[in-house]
């Protein structure tokens, strides 16, 4: 229907047209095809078939069997239709209408013959006109007619336009509109009944700025914005692709993003850490973290993990790993879709496939893979070092490997060799005590061991007391044996199964002479004789109790574990040791019988069995061996004592992130060098053609695009160099990309409504000079996002009122111009978080793994979990952690959140899908979290005491008002009537708990 009504109007509106226009102006026809069409139609690319560039190829039969263009006739040609919206898709595609004088020009011409006194120009676009490739300009803020309305410099630049439309704003929204409005907006829950009161008591000038800056202090301020940042990355807890297995250590990236935001880094530091936080600041745990940012989209395991290397599969799918890295630095930081050049040069915007390649060349050496950090800084400083080491060693190069031919080194190596023949001498010793805190029944055995047996709690700890006459211990050995006695003859049970597991071991020594005198020992490189899957051994020594390290699988076999000690132990008089072992997750019977033994045997670096090749240097006599040979024992030596010193350490924390350097599994290892890239004619892996180099971006001509890199093959440099020339201050799409974005998160749409497009097939700024103002500002005020926070939200306009004006809604229909606020629905985590909030259950715990808010089961670890959403227990407590820290799967949505138009985490997702359907009423209606939650809802309005002042009480917690006269009156016939549970449903169900006004 509107097809046919829009043609039946189309003859009268052109008659109109054609009768104000001028003469016709050829050149000036061609002049607006050039400018508006031609990029698609004739220039670099030829769309649907339709080519403007010539009057022969504008006449060709096109798609739909029609010539596009009619000569003489106006009203029947296809071109014209299109350019008037009478036709979809409209053209201009994805941008304003041309201007009716413009239109005008068109139809006149086409009238006239459509004569091409000229041939069109298909040169590419003028790079320097485009709007977001121009320098920053500051403008001054416009003087207006109303200087009283504006209340910072960003009213100004919105006055300015509405007065030229002949438009005013819109009257400032209550106190209470603006309060929900402002509390969701900046940490996604509503504002309580006490912060409401507070508010509307408050009549002070500043009654607004105080909400706003207690809210920025809020530690959920952080976890809002940080959900925002990860829609922009595409940010999951799985890897995707066919398989779509866990990724258990990507959450410390969200905590990273949730401490930023409330620490309110740097915007420039921020952008730099998350590229190259390891390489720019070593120092900083913070800087491995970061990195999870390149790694945050899909990751194909199968082909990754399980395709030799050398293969066109395997390049191919390393290709489109980088092409992903690429994708998410530019779409993100610099609001450019470089990715679109990865077969061709970019059809729209100044970007040549050349380019495309120099940026994946910046990440030509990095994997996505676990890498390990630490808490502490100092205990982090030390052990980036030692892995910056053993990295520089593999690389073999020279500056690092000379040094290994050193006097000193070669002595060193020499000891270590008289070490190597050298046996252990393993002395069991005789417990003298054995305690234990439950007052378990203790046995001593005939075998230098003691058995503790009978009822067990949960936790326990025993203590074991021997002496020594031995001077200098190295290794101490725990063996826990075998008793028929026991279940199953003793050890080997799985904790699931019934029995316990140990949580840490402490080994202290003292004089004989003063046994009180202890001192703990330093335990490292431990080892054991069986599997403990994820209770590895090393759980043992990390001094905490929630990693508890056991002892299983092998039921009925005794099982062994060994540790070496830092130090020499030992007292000339003898020594009383003291072993502490603690007991976590104990059921039914403790099973239990420790063995300790230690040795005196020095020390090695290494123990048996050395690699073949380091056994036949070995073989030969010092003089006997090459450089090379003496070169590759060092190496090795110096690796086994970076990997003593790295067991040394307290166990580290594992973080997925951006790696270079990790533990090879499968067919999966690092490179030890930046890969070579090569540009790919048409993106075929199989059509190499030059080598790229790192760089950027030429269009931006304030910087330049090639990086200077003193060492070419130095990984992290590269990383580096991009970053900073996505924060130079003269990066002009960095600084706008960023300010636009805080801006669409506050009014529901950007300056530039295409976040991740600044191109030329991305939207126009509604707003130019205010866009670059702001980008300025920003800059000056360090990059802080909190202050730019408070310069949008303590503005007039952002205080309007979202009344609708019909005369300004014919004027415009989109509120481009912000003649009032727009009103906004309330996104997936906003619902869930609010109704936790005012149901009273909501845990407000911060960072951690991410709560698996489903029935889960993995069977087999190299496919896909079995992943239920509806056999979970809605009243398990991790469904009350907020959304932010939900287990995100990327094939495996939750229905009620992907009903409520979550973001999809396989796609990069700058704006969100903002519907209203019946399957949204529905979920909030029946699905089971709304449901129980609505009980639990009911049950905390239960002490407000009577029917009317629980729902009072309820309107004031969904809501921020009391209800009127007649809400009062119906909630309280249907209370009565279906229960105060039913009741609360329908109060979250509603249009305005739902909208923010």
């Amino acid at each position: 229907m509107r097809f046919i009504v829009a043609s039946l109007l189309l003859p009268g509106l052109h008659s109109t047209l054609v009768a104000a226009a001028p003469k016709p102006s050829r050149s000036g026809a061609l002049e607006l095809l050039e400018k508006n069409c031609l990029e698609c139609h004739g220039g670099k690319f030829v769309r649907h078939d339709f080519d403007l560039s010539t009057r022969e190829n504008v006449l060709k039969p096109g798609e739909s069997g029609s010539p596009a263009l009619i000569p003489g006739n106006a009203n029947e040609s296809l071109l014209l239709r299109k350019i008037t919206h009478a036709d979809e898709p409209a053209m201009p595609y994805k941008r304003e209408k041309l201007a009716d004088p413009e239109i005008a020009v068109i139809a006149a011409w086409i009238n006239e013959g459509a004569i091409y006194e000229r041939p069109l120009n298909t040169a590419p676009w003028k790079e320097a006109e485009h709007w977001a490739l121009k320098p920053l300009k500051k403008s001054a803020p416009p003087k207006t007619k109303n200087s009283r309305w504006a209340k910072t410099p960003i009213d100004q630049f919105i006055l300015s336009q509405l007065e030229a439309q002949r438009m005013k704003p819109s009257s400032p929204a209550d106190k209470r509109t603006l309060l929900r409005r402002v509390t969701f907006d900046l940490i996604g829950l509503p504002p309580t009944p006490e912060e409401t009161a507070g508010f509307l008591a408050d009549k002070s000038p500043r009654a607004f700025e105080k909400v706003v800056d207690r809210l920025l202090a809020s530690p959920r301020y952080g976890e809002r914005w940080a959900r925002h940042w990860l829609d922009v990355v595409h940010y999951s807890d799985t890897h995707g692709h066919d398989q779509d297995l866990p990724r258990p250590n990507a959450w410390p990236y969200r905590d990273y993003l949730i401490h930023a935001f409330n620490t309110d880094k740097p915007y420039a530091r921020f952008v730099q850490e998350q590229l190259a936080g390891d390489v720019l600041f070593p120092d900083d745990p913070g800087g491995i973290v970061a990195t999870g940012f390149i790694v945050a989209g899909p990751w194909d395991v199968s082909s990754q993990m399980f395709i030799t290397d050398d293969t066109v599969d395997k390049k191919m799918a390393r290709n489109l790993d980088r092409d992903d890295m690429v994708m998410t630095t530019m779409s993100t930081f610099a609001s450019s879709t470089v990715h679109c050049a990865r077969c061709h040069n970019h059809k729209f915007d100044p970007i040549s496939q050349a380019e495309y390649y120099n940026l994946q060349a910046v990440f030509a050496g990095v994997d996505r893979a676990d890498r390990p950090y630490d808490l502490d800084p100092k205990t982090n400083a030390v052990r980036q070092a030692l892995l910056r080491k053993r990295t520089e060693l593999e690389t073999k190069d020279k500056q690092f490997i000379d040094p290994l031919l050193s006097d000193g080194m070669q002595e060193r190596i020499a000891a270590w060799e008289k070490t190597l023949g050298e046996d252990k001498t393993w002395i069991v010793l005789d417990p003298a005590t054995f305690t234990s805190s439950s007052g378990a029944v203790l046995t001593k055995q005939n075998d230098y061991s003691m058995l503790a047996s009978g009822e067990s709690p949960e936790t326990d700890t025993y203590t074991i007391t021997a002496e020594t006459d031995l001077k200098g211990i190295t290794g101490f050995r725990l063996e826990v044996l075998t008793d028929s006695s026991h279940p199953r003859n003793g050890p080997g049970r799985q904790p699931e199964n019934g029995n316990f597991h140990l949580s840490e071991i402490r080994v202290a020594a003292a004089p004989k002479t003063d046994a009180t005198n202890k001192t703990i020992i330093a335990l490292q490189n431990p080892t054991t004789d069986f599997n403990q899957e994820r209770w590895e051994v090393a759980k043992a020594l990390d001094g905490d109790t929630n990693t508890a390290w056991g002892i299983f699988p092998e039921t009925g076999k005794p099982h062994l574990a060994v540790f070496e000690a830092k130090e020499n132990v030992g007292f000339e008089n003898g020594t009383t040791l003291t072993f502490t072992l603690d007991q976590l997750h104990g059921r039914q019977h403790t099973i239990l019988r420790p063995r300790i033994s230690v040795t005196t045997a020095p020390r090695p670096v290494k123990t048996q069995p050395l690699p073949e090749n380091v056994r036949k240097i070995l073989a030969l006599s010092p003089d006997q061996r090459s450089s090379d040979q003496r070169i590759e024992l060092a190496i090795y030596y110096s690796k086994q004592q970076i990997e003593n010193d790295l067991t040394a350490l307290p166990a580290p924390k594992l973080t997925f992130a951006a790696a270079s350097d990790f533990t090879p599994k499968a067919n999966f290892s690092p490179s030890k060098s930046p890969r070579p890239i090569h540009l790919l004619k048409r993106g075929d892996i199989n059509k190499e053609e030059g080598l790229a180099v790192p760089g950027a971006l030429s269009c931006v001509k304030q910087i330049p695009a090639q990086f200077e890199l003193s060492d070419p093959n130095a990984e992290g440099a590269r990383r580096a160099a991009l970053a900073k020339w996505l924060t130079d201050p003269k990066n002009v799409l960095a600084w706008r990309s960023i300010v636009n974005r805080v801006w669409h998160y506050h009014f529901g749409r950007g300056i530039v409504d295409t976040p991740n497009d600044f191109g030329q097939m991305g939207s126009k700024p509604t707003h130019p000079e205010l866009l670059d103002w702001l980008a300025l500002w920003f800059q000056e005020q360090g990059g802080s996002i909190k202050q730019l926070h408070r310069l949008i939200l303590t503005s007039a306009v952002y205080q309007q009122s979202s009344q609708d004006n019909p005369k300004y809604t014919q004027i415009d229909s989109g509120n481009s111009f912000l003649w009032r606020m727009n009103r906004n629905r309330l996104d997936a985590e906003s619902v869930r978080d609010a109704v936790l909030q005012i149901s009273g259950r909501i845990d407000l715990t911060m960072g951690g793994p991410p709560v698996k808010q489903f029935h889960f089961e993995h069977p087999d670890p190299n496919n896909t979990p079995i992943v239920d959403y509806n056999r979970f227990d809605v009243d398990n407590p991790e469904n009350f952690r907020r959304s932010v820290y939900r287990f995100l799967f990327r094939s495996l949505p939750d229905p009620f959140m992907d009903a409520l138009d979550c973001a999809d985490s396989a796609q990069l997702t700058p704006v969100r899908n903002i519907s209203v359907t019946a399957l949204q009423a529905l979920a909030l209606w029946n699905d089971a979290f709304v449901v129980r939650q609505s009980e639990h809802f009911a049950a905390r309005l239960a002490s407000a005491g009577d029917l009317p002042n629980q729902i009072n009480l309820a309107y004031e917690l969904a809501l921020n008002r009391a209800p009127t006269r007649q809400e009062l009156r119906q909630l309280s016939a249907y209370a009565t009537q279906h229960g105060m549970a039913n009741t609360c449903r329908v109060i979250l169900n509603c249009n305005e708990f739902m909208f923010l006004n």
